[in-house]
């Protein structure tokens, strides 16, 4: 779990988009994004991006059960053992978006932006972020990765910032590493 302050040295959210989108363009990748409470913030940095239609497939807002259900066909039987605001939640909920779009990668935040705590117990400032995509290394493979975060606050813009930050940052450093997954906390599958 990373401990994290709202006004850490996490680089600016347009910097971070401007990134990701330029290296997805270079490998002609793309990518899925499903955002809890980001609330768009990850998408809208994406699309910002002139000819962000080359890697931007979609993206959703998946906030609530029923949302989930609209927009990703979960059913109950699929959340079995598992629940949201959690590491493997967020990699399903990733790995499920990438597959639904046809995607390269699909991408996920889930969390509690505030200023209470979520129904399942997590404080506010908690967030799950992780990446679901092909390697595209020699060994090739499926590759996720994930962290937890942890900002103290109960400030929800800030923590929505973050969150959005946390979930690119983790993009970029998924994109960066030998052969998109090997090593670096990366775990291929």
């Amino acid at each position: 779990m990373t401990a994290i302050t709202t006004h850490s040295s996490l680089e600016p959210l347009a910097v971070l988009a401007a990134r990701v989108g330029a290296t997805l363009r270079e490998r002609r990748q793309t990518v899925a994004v499903a955002e809890s409470s980001a609330g768009g913030l990850v998408s809208a940095a994406l699309l910002a991006i002139p000819g962000a239609s080359a890697f931007f497939l979609g993206g959703a807002v998946v906030y609530s059960r029923r949302a989930g259900k609209a927009l990703l066909g979960l059913v109950p039987e699929d959340m079995n053992g598992m629940r949201a605001e959690t590491e493997p939640y967020a990699r399903f909920i990733a790995a499920r978006i990438r597959d639904s779009h046809r995607a390269t990668w699909g991408i996920c935040e889930s969390g509690a932006a505030g200023p209470s705590g979520s129904p399942y117990g997590d404080a506010p400032g908690h967030v799950c972020v992780a990446v679901a995509g092909s390697g595209s290394g020699p060994g090739g493979g499926m590759v996720t990765a994930s962290r937890t975060v942890e900002t103290g606050d109960t400030d929800r813009p800030a923590n929505m910032e973050v969150f959005a930050r946390q979930l690119l940052q983790l993009f970029d450093e998924t994109l960066r590493a030998p052969e998109a997954g090997a090593g670096a906390g990366i775990n291929p599958v």
